[in-house]
């Protein structure tokens, strides 16, 4: 395992306020919910802890607010076994926050205040050029400045570090962010609006993987929820099914997918069995309540793959 290459992961954190409540508040209407938690989140800080549980070698790139929940973060990260030397604390800034109404149905309603996830500058970036250039791989998503995240590609692709994109939340990107990315996971509705194919089946998801491909990038992996995957490379395509579990919260099942998926990739396992790996660690993750709190460890994921026989 330690012959493994380098991640560094580039993204958001989060302290993610849940409540749960029966109903959702209408305006001027107070409501007493029942179970309140602070757990962790934010796609990047979900992505990097995925990959440290699962024994990648990384480091993250983010930004916290000079805060006391930010310290806590970072604490939590190193034990996650994260670098989290690139870690910023933004002064007079707040950590970022995600307030999350969770109803009798398990519907959520989010907003979100960017915080300190919004002082990722181009000028940080920079000053982590030895980091991503001696990296293998680098592992970004949409919660940070775009602008970042192209500067972050360009120094990449540079030195020959894998691109990796997670796509999300949704929106559409520019050819020239695109065209530096090696290898993108959206999921259907991410991959809809990058190429504006409805993808609902197979031969839409290969549709879809095309016109990524057309835009310069060699694998495409579109998440199918529940259907499992459908991987792409240089235009040859295979649905890879995922493991079925009774879940019970599926938040960060796409951000455990992604961090597990670097892993296996980094130590040298070819796509299909690589994704079989991030597969085990999502279908664990959505067993458990929370979004860090529900990534899996190492030894966990390959107890679980050596159950599926």
């Amino acid at each position: 395992m330690n012959n493994a290459g380098t991640l560094v992961v580039l993204g958001s954190i989060n302290a993610d306020h849940i409540l749960n409540l029966d109903a959702f508040p209408r305006p001027g209407e107070t409501l007493t919910g029942m179970h309140y938690q602070v757990a962790f989140g934010g796609k990047g800080a979900n992505q990097a802890v995925a990959a440290g549980r699962s024994g990648a070698n990384i480091s993250f790139i983010a930004c916290t607010g000079d805060d006391d929940i930010g310290e806590r973060i970072r604490k939590q990260l190193t034990s996650d076994n994260i670098d989290v030397a690139p870690v910023s604390a933004i002064a007079g800034e707040s950590t970022g926050v995600a307030l999350i109404f969770v109803n009798g149905e398990g519907e959520n309603v989010i907003g979100i205040h960017a915080g300190a996830n919004a002082a990722l500058s181009v000028e940080l970036v920079a000053a982590q050029e030895k980091r991503i250039a001696d990296a293998d791989a680098l592992l970004m998503q949409l919660e940070s400045p775009l602008e970042s995240v192209l500067a972050a590609a360009k120094i990449a692709r540079q030195h020959d570090t894998k691109v990796v994109l997670n796509p999300a939340p949704a929106r559409e990107l520019p050819d020239e962010l695109l065209a530096l990315v090696d290898i993108i996971t959206p999921n259907e509705t991410e991959a809809e609006k990058l190429t504006g194919v409805k993808v609902e089946n197979d031969e839409d998801a290969a549709i879809a993987a095309q016109v990524l491909h057309d835009k310069g990038i060699e694998t495409v992996i579109i998440t199918l929820g529940s259907r499992g995957v459908w991987a792409s490379e240089q235009g040859k395509g295979q649905r890879v099914p995922g493991f079925k579990v009774q879940a019970i919260d599926t938040i960060a099942a796409g951000d455990t997918f992604n961090g597990a998926l670097m892993t296996a990739l980094l130590e040298g396992e070819a796509l299909p069995k690589a994704i079989r790996f991030a597969h085990a660690a999502a279908a664990i993750a959505v067993t458990r309540k929370g979004a860090q709190p529900s990534v899996p460890w190492r030894k966990e994921i390959d107890e679980f793959l050596s159950q599926q026989g």
